[in-house]
């Protein structure tokens, strides 16, 4: 039928491309006739078929680009059926309307089947570039088919990652994170075993440490060296190996096929003490095994990202353990700390009791030392004041002399002490410096006159005559070193010269760690004690300044000296920002010493705001002062009654208590003076002061208190001052001195110094 139908179309378009019209008068042959007839009619029909179902296709059709198209193909094919149908009438004798319908079917069927043909040219391409773009975004469907499909592995893989690490990483135990990790990868990845072989302490072979199953005994080793092993080794990726390699044949042996086996390195990174067993102590480079087995029997096979997964985990692996050791070793360090500060507070604390001891110690004996030492010097200084014949007067001066060497002892221990526990303060003044040289010199003649040694003294003109500094310390320091080169001398002379330092002078190579920085307010005092005694070995030089030393040359003199005062005017001279040093040629040819120190000049520097007091001439030496009433407060009775016959030998009337209660008690504005011990066990002596200020008010209405202490520390002092007591005396005090207090009491209404 087909092919009928297709001959039937040829023939037609052979007929209507001739334009002949059929003449009914020529003869035909009815069959042929008859079959063209009926082969029109089909045609027709077929050709009206058509654009119904391109209707259909169309309203069928969410997008279709070419509808303008399909109207003209629609048309042209309407057409064609038309023409073919019209052709019905022409087989038998026809009208001219039916030639003129026919001709005008047939043109209009030419002319859109031209346009149609035109317009095919230039929507085929299109067409074909339609096609191959669909053809393109099926590729790329397919494509990114394949993209996400690895995008959710990669989810997958990281979701299982993040699980593992969240896992691994919940303790920073080492032993825990690997365990962790077989099971949590045993559980991911549903192996069948999962082994961890660690290097031994030797490096030489890999240990089996841990396993999933518990089917082969942990302590299994195997040689490191195997090639699967430096196979594994050799690269940081997941590697694929025979399930009969040695570090693989974890499984019992039976009639199923072993599953796939990987093997990946897992890095030991800075692991310190880090021992399962028999672990490396330090491990650089070193490396662990793991083993993963799928099940046997299985058609299973390792996926990449499964492989991706086990190469993480090992990483990540590798990651927590070096947390673990580095915790582990922080954790020994604050252990190790925590030992040593425990150690360090009980030394401390040690330390401080053993200062407190001593610093109680030194109290308790400068008290009770100092009370008998009181005894002694004002008895032996009431006794010279009497007839005595010469052999007594020379035995009461040996005990006087005696004495303050043992109370000049006594205040060396004590400001050794307080200078190295960095108690000791100097008390900064204003004072005459030329007459601070002059007062040096009176003390040290007498003795020098004795050995008939010639002491000279001279000051630079440009020296200031009054200075800023602690007098006291200065003229011990003067006293001491003087001292010594009147003590070691045994004929010639002792010169001291003084003068302000100048730049080239401050210097000595000895002691580089001495730099002296000038000022306009201060000026820097260089002392020269130069003698023509016995000398010093220079290898004895640098120990003199030590504690209870001496060089073999003096103490084979038998001086009597204790090693203490050259150490102590060392620090002193240190207090005050200087310098001090000997310098000798050798035995037998005399000795220099010199020391720098920084002194304040008046009215340049803050300082110059200090009081300053001259010193009181000596014409009150032989003063008395008849009836002058005097009250005593001691605990002490031998103290009690020492101060008082001082004061009894100075036409004093004196009264004296042993308590708190009885002083107040006995205390008048008849008494000008107070003196009480501030030592006093038990009794708070300021506490007395105060309730004394508040019974007689103003100053000239109560009586004058001064302290008498055995405490040389300068918290006793602030402290007297604080309540308002108008003096401290130290202890001993012998006749001369009461003399001077009372002197400087009366006629300035305080002691200024003790």
């Amino acid at each position: 039928m087909g092919s009928l139908l297709r001959m039937n179309r040829l023939l037609s378009s052979i007929v209507d491309s001739c334009n002949c019209i059929i003449d009914p008068q020529l003869p035909a042959d009815d069959l042929l006739m008859k079959y063209q007839y009926i082969s029109d009619f089909f045609i027709a029909l077929a050709y009206f078929s058509i654009p119904v179902e391109l209707i259909y296709f169309v309203k069928k059709s969410a997008v279709f680009p070419y509808r303008w198209v399909l109207v003209q193909f629609g048309a042209f094919i309407v057409l064609c059926g038309a023409t073919h149908l019209i052709n019905l009438w022409t087989f038998n004798m026809h009208t001219r309307n039916v030639a003129i319908v026919m001709t005008t079917a047939k043109v209009l069927t030419a002319l859109v089947s031209c346009i149609t043909a035109l317009m095919l040219v230039h929507i085929i391409p299109d067409l074909l570039s339609v096609k191959t773009r669909e053809l393109f975004l099926k590729k790329k469907a397919a494509q990114l088919d394949r993209e996400m499909g690895i995008i959710r592995t990669q989810e997958e893989t990281g979701r299982h990652v993040r699980m593992l690490t969240h896992e691994i990483r919940s303790t920073l135990d080492r032993h825990t994170i690997l365990k962790t990790t077989l099971v949590e990868l045993g559980r991911t990845l549903a192996l069948e075993e999962c082994a961890l072989w660690m290097p031994t302490r030797t490096g030489v072979e890999l240990q089996l440490s841990y396993t999933l199953r518990h089917q082969n005994p942990v302590g299994l080793t195997v040689p490191i060296q195997l090639p699967v092993i430096n196979q594994v080794f050799s690269t940081n990726r997941a590697v694929q190996i025979s399930p009969n390699s040695p570090v693989a044949k974890l499984r019992p042996t039976g009639k199923y096929m072993p599953g796939e086996v990987v093997a990946v390195r897992v890095p030991l990174l800075h692991l310190s003490n880090f021992q399962i067993n028999d672990w490396p102590e330090l491990s650089t480079k070193r490396y662990a095994l793991m083993v993963l087995m799928l099940p046997s029997d299985s058609a299973r096979q390792w996926h990449v990202h499964e492989l991706e997964l086990v190469e993480v985990v090992a990483d990540q692996v590798a990651v927590a353990l070096s947390h673990a050791a580095i915790l582990e070793e922080s954790m020994r360090a604050r252990d190790l700390l925590m030992e040593q500060n425990v150690a360090l507070d009980l030394a401390r604390r040690e330390a401080e009791m053993a200062v407190r001891a001593r610093n109680d110690f030194l109290a308790v004996m400068n008290h009770e030392m100092r009370t008998p030492m009181h005894a002694i010097i004002a008895l032996s200084s009431l006794l010279q004041e009497t007839d005595l014949t010469p052999e007594q007067r020379l035995m009461v001066e040996t005990i006087l002399k005696s004495s303050n060497l043992l109370a000049t002892l006594i205040n060396d221990v004590l400001d050794l002490s307080r200078l190295e526990d960095g108690s000791l303060q100097l008390d900064i003044v204003t004072f005459n410096l030329h007459a601070l040289f002059g007062e040096v010199l009176n003390l040290i003649k007498p003795v020098a006159s004795v050995k008939k040694l010639f002491v000279t003294l001279s000051l630079s003109a440009d020296l200031p005559e009054y200075v800023i500094g602690d007098e006291q310390r200065l003229m011990q320091i003067l006293l001491n070193i003087v001292g010594n080169a009147v003590k070691f001398s045994k004929e010639g002379s002792v010169s001291i010269s003084a003068f302000a330092a100048k730049s080239d002078s401050l210097r000595d190579p000895r002691a580089p760690e001495f730099f002296a920085v000038a000022s306009e307010n201060h000026f820097y005092l260089r002392v020269q004690v130069k003698d023509t005694g016995i000398g010093i070995n220079p290898q004895d030089i640098p120990n003199l300044f030590s504690k209870f030393t001496q060089s073999q040359a003096l103490a084979s003199t038998n001086s009597g000296g204790t090693g203490l005062g050259l150490a102590i005017c060392k620090r002193f001279v240190n207090l005050m920002e200087g310098h001090i040093w000997i310098e000798s040629e050798g035995l037998g040819k005399g000795s220099t010493a010199i020391f720098i120190i920084k002194l304040g000049i008046p009215g340049r520097s803050n300082e110059s705001k200090l009081p300053f007091v001259a010193k009181l001439p000596a014409n009150h030496m032989q003063m008395t002062f008849q009836g002058l009433k005097v009250l005593v407060m001691d605990d002490n009775g031998v103290s009690r009654m020492v101060t008082k016959g001082l004061l009894a030998h100075l036409g004093c009337d004196v009264t004296t208590v042993g308590s708190r209660d009885e002083c107040l008690r006995v205390v008048t504005q008849e008494h000008k003076v107070v003196f009480m011990d501030v030592s006093m066990p038990g009794i708070d002596c300021y506490e007395v002061a105060v309730l004394i200020h508040e019974r007689f008010g103003k100053r000239h209405g109560r009586p004058l208190i001064v302290a008498l202490t055995g405490n040389t520390d300068r918290v006793t002092k602030e402290n007297c001052m604080r309540v308002g007591m108008d003096g401290v005396i130290l202890k001993p005090v012998s006749v001369d001195k009461m003399r001077s207090v009372l002197s400087e009491l009366l006629e300035h209404g305080v002691v200024l110094e003790s």
